[in-house]
């Protein structure tokens, strides 16, 4: 669940980033900036909601890192190894 609105919200921050370049294009001339800084508030609020979420993920335990650096931090994330038998020298 957390996952899906992590997803949704980087989707609708992505979009509001592409409005906010369109409405900058179409408002060369003109005075009327209200569109584009209303994209900016929007993409600066989805990306605060955003960074909350994946906080909010790591601090209850529902998002964890799958990076091969954390296995030596987390031992018991790694699978047990097989010991295996010393290899005689050959004569």
């Amino acid at each position: 669940m957390l996952k899906t609105l992590m997803l949704i919200l980087l989707i609708a921050l992505i979009a509001s980033l592409f409005g906010g370049l369109n409405f900058l294009v179409k408002d060369l001339g003109g005075d009327n900036k209200k569109r584009l800084l209303y994209a900016l508030g929007l993409r600066v609020t989805l990306a605060v909601m955003l960074v909350c979420t994946i906080i909010y993920g790591a601090y209850t335990g529902q998002i964890k890192s799958q990076a091969p650096w954390d296995k030596q931090l987390h031992p018991e994330n790694v699978a047990p190894s097989v010991p295996t038998a010393p290899v005689a020298p050959k004569p």
